[in-house]
């Protein structure tokens, strides 16, 4: 795994594009005064926000400003000072807009971590220098790994609490890679920082000077945006069927549009698709976007389609391009490595309810192959699973699904499990 030390070279390209990332890791390692102070330094904060916090800041009794308080939005995080829920930022420079998701550190909030991670395309994982690779940290890398995160950065923080100490830092480096390599991790990067003083964020500052490396600004800059390192298959998954009043407008009498949101991949006019669960082929006659035709849709738009002939279609339905469309399973038994979210363990027993992009199904559960120890990494047996638990199980489903593999498609190789009596989330899966 020597890869894995390796730092890839980035495109240098002057708009790099959109770039969602996720700060994740154990509680109090400093990821929401790192987003802060990121905000503060690239001049992302408005003066009304930052007067803000100053006067909570002088409230406490704090010298300096409490930039944590950026993202630590709840009243019951800022009495704690701690991270309950994922506090969203949205900023820009001048060369990329971001989408930061600060998710929170403690265990019984690893939930709200996953969902944080499952739109990411880089984790920062952040480690206190004076504590090292904690339980917390290996849960949140390999969650970052498991829902497909292809960047990471292990950003280890609070270098001076430690005296800017090379030596802790590469001590922290070697503990993290050994782990790393049981994971298969194969694209990490290392940066020592501290975010309280702002070193090695935007600016280099005057105390890591044995540390050659890019800022973390500079890697987030540079790094690959979200569809632009593959060739993606083109999923729609069918929102909605548009069929206009015809006293309105009779001229449309034959029109039916199907409306959704291009998860991956491209579309042209004239393509020929299919849709399934049903098979059943057509080819795109137009695209449209409020009203006006495009010759071509891309992933992330939302658009309206029309195809040339009748089909019978309905929401839940995924339309893909014809030579793309044979990856895509239609099962009716998925196997998924999956965190369990709920208070109640997973129940053979009961009934549950699998949402796959606009589909829902109801399912069993139809045996679990493994528990993974988080700590040893480890594949026990178990008859259950309980909050913030990983497994790899296997659901039943009373209807038939078009998947991929997780692996191969983010969006389409995800589901959530829903309580049915509850209608609470309890789960989220990524098919095998």
């Amino acid at each position: 795994m020597g890869t894995i030390e390796r730092i890839p070279e980035f495109s240098a390209a002057v708009d790099s594009g959109l770039l969602r990332f996720l700060t994740c890791g154990s509680v109090d390692d400093g990821k929401s005064t790192l987003i802060g102070r990121l905000l503060f330094d690239t001049k992302a904060i408005l003066a009304d926000a930052l007067h803000a916090i100053e006067k909570t800041s002088t409230r406490r009794g704090m010298e300096a400003v409490d930039l944590s308080l950026l993202t630590d939005g709840l009243q019951a995080e800022r009495e704690q000072g701690i991270t309950i829920d994922v506090a969203y930022r949205y900023f820009s420079t001048g060369r990329r807009k971001y989408i930061i998701a600060d998710a929170p550190g403690h265990e019984q909030y690893t939930r709200n971590m996953v969902t944080a991670a499952s739109t990411a395309n880089l984790a920062i994982i952040l480690i206190d220098a004076r504590k090292g690779v904690l339980t917390q940290t290996r849960r949140h890398s390999y969650l970052a790994h498991l829902v497909g995160i292809p960047h990471l950065i292990v950003a280890v923080n609070k270098m001076d609490l430690v005296g800017y100490d090379q030596a802790v830092f590469e001590s922290i480096r070697e503990e993290y890679l050994a782990f790393a390599r049981q994971l298969g991790i194969n694209d990490v990067r290392f940066i020592p920082l501290s975010a309280l003083n702002g070193d090695m964020l935007v600016d280099r500052g005057d105390n890591l000077d044995w540390y050659q490396g890019p800022t973390l600004i500079d890697v987030l800059e540079s790094a690959p945006a979200a569809h632009s390192e593959s060739d993606e298959r083109f999923r729609f998954p069918v929102q909605y069927v548009c069929r206009p009043h015809l006293a309105d407008n009779p001229l449309l009498h034959d029109y039916r549009g199907f409306m959704g949101r291009i998860e991956s991949g491209a579309i042209a006019v004239g393509d020929e698709v299919a849709v399934l669960p049903s098979g059943h082929r057509s080819r795109i006659k137009d695209i449209q976007v409020g009203g006006s035709s495009l010759p071509r849709a891309f992933a992330e738009q939302s658009v309206t389609l029309l195809l040339e002939d009748e089909l019978d279609i309905s929401r839940g339905d995924m339309i893909v391009r014809t030579g793309d469309g044979e990856s895509a399973l239609v099962t009716r038994r998925i196997e998924a490595m999956l965190c369990w979210l709920g208070d109640r363990p997973l129940d053979a027993q009961r009934k549950y309810v699998i949402r796959h992009a606009t589909r829902e199904t109801q399912a069993r559960l139809d045996g679990i192959a493994y528990r993974l120890d988080i700590n040893t990494l480890n594949q026990g047996t178990a008859d259950d699973m309980a909050m913030n638990d990983i497994a790899r199980v296997a659901f039943k489903l009373a209807q038939p699904l078009a998947v991929d593999r997780y692996a191969e498609n983010r969006a389409t190789g995800a589901f959530i499990v829903i309580d049915s009596s509850t209608n609470n989330t309890v789960g989220a899966g990524m098919i095998l």
